[in-house]
């Protein structure tokens, strides 16, 4: 799905901070940020990523991201555990700008539990309503 000149793959939650999470089949929630963030960042040039075996609460600041423009806070879709990060991000910063859907994926987190993950999934927005949210910001 297109949003204007965003990319706003189905099948993701998004957040309001313009994070995604996507459930994988063991389930464990990758996350990442959106299209609409890494060109509003431009250049990413550096990353902090989260330790492994953090705990996190959803919507806590876990990570953050260094633009040519600014840093920028991210934010866990998600409560749970840091189970994996991305490490090639901290040499290839360029993968959030470039895939940020895939190669360029942040963090997996391991939920606290299945009730827990479904309710927090309620509270994020689906790839229709994302949309429409970015599109409102765009205005």
């Amino acid at each position: 799905m297109k949003a204007g000149e965003y990319e706003v793959p189905e099948g993701l939650y998004y957040t309001r901070e313009h994070e995604w999470a996507k459930v994988l089949p063991d389930g464990t929630v990758l996350m990442g940020i959106t299209d609409y963030a890494q060109k509003k960042l431009h250049e990413i040039v550096n990353i902090e990523l989260p330790e492994v075996g953090a705990e996190v609460s959803q919507m806590e600041a876990f990570a953050s991201v260094d633009s040519v423009k600014a840093t920028s806070e991210i934010y866990a879709p998600v409560s749970g555990t840091v189970v994996e990060v991305n490490e090639e991000l901290l040499d290839r910063p360029e993968l959030l700008n470039q895939d940020p859907y895939g190669e360029g994926w942040i963090a997996k987190i391991k939920p606290r539990s299945r009730e827990g993950l479904e309710e927090e999934l309620r509270a994020l927005m689906t790839a229709e309503q994302y949309a429409n949210y970015i599109r409102g910001l765009e205005g």
